[in-house]
């Protein structure tokens, strides 16, 4: 079989939502009146932490799909002062946070045992304004969620091969500007971080045998297997690698944008920084060549994501292992693209409906779960009661 990227589609109900005149789509899509919908229509879970357990109406799989989003629309108006990443929630609601986590990933270990039989994976993206300011569609949500997917092996086995020049699929591969220029400078840095139930990955150990993906992405297999995941020190462990990725992202532009420019305020391992990054000719080099293009080149200026821009993820291998790494997002990659599926959604209320049954299912018993635990209360919808 042909290792490769796969391309699937997946359909979706149409969103019974009215854009106002003047407004995108994806404009629309990204504001607080859309949060009106994942609440009433989609919404499953509540907590008084404001995090907000729903069913994806435009969904990555019809198998499993869901996500949390961290809901502070109506306590933090000003978008640009909400949370966009774990590092910036407060701590009591990070162990919420973590604790939902733990118990929707043993969930979907425990529903789809097999790796042969479904890929699993889960996964937060910053929700930065680091795209243009002036760009349409820029989220004005601003919140941070996390996505919990699962897809059918089989499907993606028979799916066609994805254009492997599409450009979500290079982010983190030959192209990406970390590993193009500063690969062993990259590594370098995450190897002073203090990790020890997180064991770093090479080659081919942490890429899919269907897609060959992850590419170029540093990845660390949680030892121990996935009880770990029950214990304190790897969610501080999660933290760190996210905290070492956007050191090593705000030093990076900090030097292109002023070179010679000092340490970022309040960067979290400054040692690290100081003796991994600023005196090396390497990273100070290819901070050079960003800095040049961008003085030329309006346009690419213009494309630079300035402030930190990734996606984390937790995915299972062929083997049963489970694996976190993370992206730098330059481009704007799909949480699944990391790992070589690209989802293209179908307007099919038809189609979609013959799945939703077993999907809702699903959706339902981790619920209970989660308010056993007393992570959160019940929403009522016109698809599910409270």
């Amino acid at each position: 079989m042909t290792t490769g990227p796969r391309e699937i589609t997946t359909p979706f109900r149409p969103i019974p939502l009215d854009v106002p005149e003047g407004m995108k789509p994806n404009e629309f899509f990204n504001s607080t009146e859309n949060l009106n919908d994942l609440v009433n229509n989609n919404g499953l879970l509540q907590n008084p932490e404001n995090l907000l357990l729903y069913r994806k109406a435009l969904g990555h799989s019809n198998v499993f799909d869901t996500s949390i989003i961290y809901n502070t629309s109506k306590i933090i108006l000003d978008p640009l002062g909400r949370p966009v990443r774990r590092t910036q929630v407060p701590q009591a609601v990070l162990n919420v946070w973590n604790r939902m986590n733990q118990i929707l990933i043993d969930y979907m270990q425990e529903t789809f045992p097999d790796p042969a039989q479904h890929l699993l994976l889960c996964g937060e993206a910053s929700l930065d304004a680091t795209w243009p300011m002036t760009s349409p569609g820029v989220p004005s949500i601003r919140m941070l969620h996390n996505h919990f997917i699962a897809f059918d092996m089989q499907q993606l086995r028979v799916a066609k091969l994805a254009d492997q020049n599409n450009p979500n699929l290079t982010d983190g591969g030959q192209h990406s500007l970390f590993q193009s220029y500063m690969h062993e400078v990259y590594r370098a840095f995450f190897s002073t971080l203090d990790l020890q139930i997180l064991k770093p990955m090479n080659g081919d150990a942490s890429q899919l045998s269907l897609t060959g993906y992850p590419q170029g992405l540093p990845c660390w297999e949680i030892s121990g297997g996935l009880e770990t995941i029950h214990e304190v020190r790897f969610w501080q462990e999660y933290d760190t690698i996210l905290k070492g990725f956007i050191d090593f992202y705000r030093t990076f532009f900090s030097q292109v944008s002023s070179r010679n420019s000092p340490l970022p305020k309040d960067i979290y391992y400054p040692q690290q920084a100081i003796e991994k990054l600023l005196f090396n000719n390497d990273f100070l080099s290819t901070a050079k060549i960003v800095r040049d293009h961008c003085i030329r080149d309006a346009k690419y200026a213009n494309s630079i994501r300035w402030q930190p821009a990734f996606k984390q993820l937790i995915y299972r291998n062929d083997e049963g292992k489970w694996i976190v790494t993370i992206s730098q997002n330059s481009i704007g990659n799909a949480i699944t693209e990391l790992l070589g599926v690209v989802v293209k959604r179908a307007p099919d209320a038809a189609a979609y409906e013959q799945a939703e049954p077993a999907l809702i299912e699903k959706l339902l018993t981790v619920r209970e779960r989660l308010i056993k635990a007393d992570l959160g209360e019940a929403i009522a919808t016109d698809y599910w009661p409270g």
